[in-house]
């Protein structure tokens, strides 16, 4: 199962809507197939890993870290296809709370007299998919905010200037990151101070996530780095005031708050309806602070540089009204390590 995770982490970024799904097929003490959910989401992993195996799955077990599907979708069911192909056992790491499958690709698996056991490493799998199950269960992506700060908190200098706080291999590491989410989303103010192109660079990588950009009043120049390369990697705007099309960007119109501005909630229940399930969000500090008041942050990179800019740079998060300590937006520590000269902490809410 642990190997299953291991391939299923190879779809991060580039399944979406699907769930990264991982599958070992295992004929006594060798591993006769092997497979995860490919681009798109098609082709599942358990297709991958009967293709592989081929005759050798009969009688074989499967680890699968994802409740194999039962409903008739652009493919048969998940559940089916193990059960023809001879599988007597299936282990897997977590239900599916897809209302068309949850237990139901468990409960066909028994019917059709394969053994199924359940929740091995369960709490990795969910761990791993939990954009997916966030998705499924409350309609909005998970979103990973990251922050790359001084010692003393700040993401620009007074003047402005932004590049490079942190060193290369913390910016390797970012770029990483990002490929391994759907999208990258970043403010407005971001957008039109740094002019990014906000693509996962110099890893090889066969996709792009797709660039999403908080702009109530939809004023992203045409000129931008991120409009002039709109036909290669998409460009969405989540604006609030009424907006004239733009050529190559899709819009999408969100609520708007009692001030004017992009109601975060509601654009991320519109971008988990149009099929994101991992978000990375690069700020900036408007944007953090909005998103950590309203409980949208699920967990936190922040990755330090040795450097101080003092009272007059820019705070990496705004002023979030009404802050009492008890009450405070709280994470705790899940993983810290050194990036060159940089320390990366990651941070999980604590709900």
């Amino acid at each position: 199962m642990a190997l299953a995770l291991a391939l299923a982490r190879r779809g991060l970024g580039n399944v979406a809507p699907n769930p990264a799904v991982g599958c070992v097929i295992v004929q006594g003490s060798i591993i006769v197939g092997r497979g995860w959910t490919q681009p798109g989401g098609r082709p599942h992993a358990e297709t991958q890993a009967l293709a592989q195996a081929g005759a050798a799955a009969r009688g074989a077990t499967a680890y699968v870290t994802l409740e194999p599907c039962a409903h008739q979708g652009a493919t048969p069911p998940c559940a089916v296809a193990l059960a023809q192909a001879g599988i007597v056992r299936v282990v897997s790491a977590t239900t599916d709370p897809d209302p068309r499958v949850s237990g139901r690709g468990h409960a066909l698996l028994r019917a059709a007299g394969v053994e199924v056991l359940e929740n091995l490493l369960e709490a990795e799998a969910r761990a791993l998919n939990a954009g997916f199950l966030l998705r499924v269960t409350e309609g909005r992506p998970w979103l990973t905010l990251k922050l790359a700060v001084t010692l003393d908190g700040r993401i620009a200098t007074a003047d402005g200037a932004s590049r490079w706080i942190t060193g290369p291999e913390a910016r390797r590491a970012v770029h990483l990151m990002r490929g391994q989410h759907d999208a990258v989303m970043v403010g407005i103010g971001t957008a039109l101070a740094d002019d990014p192109n906000l693509t996962a660079r110099d890893l090889g990588l066969a996709w792009q996530p797709i660039r999403i950009i908080v702009d109530s009043q939809a004023r992203l120049s045409a000129d931008s780095a991120l409009a002039r390369t709109a036909a290669e990697v998409p460009v969405w705007i989540c604006h609030s005031a009424p907006a004239q099309p733009m050529p190559g960007l899709r819009l999408i119109r969100c609520a708007a708050t009692t001030a004017g501005q992009v109601d975060l909630a509601d654009a991320l229940q519109r971008l988990g309806t149009a099929g994101l399930t991992r978000i990375f969000c690069e700020g900036g500090a408007g944007l953090a602070a909005g998103l950590l008041s309203t409980g949208l942050v699920d967990e936190v990179v922040c990755i330090s540089a040795g450097r101080f800019f003092g009272a007059g740079g820019t705070p990496s998060v705004a002023e979030i009204g009404g802050v009492v300590l008890p009450s405070a937006p709280d994470f705790h520590l899940v993983e810290h390590r050194r990036l060159g000269d940089d320390v990366l902490h990651h941070w999980l809410h604590a709900k």
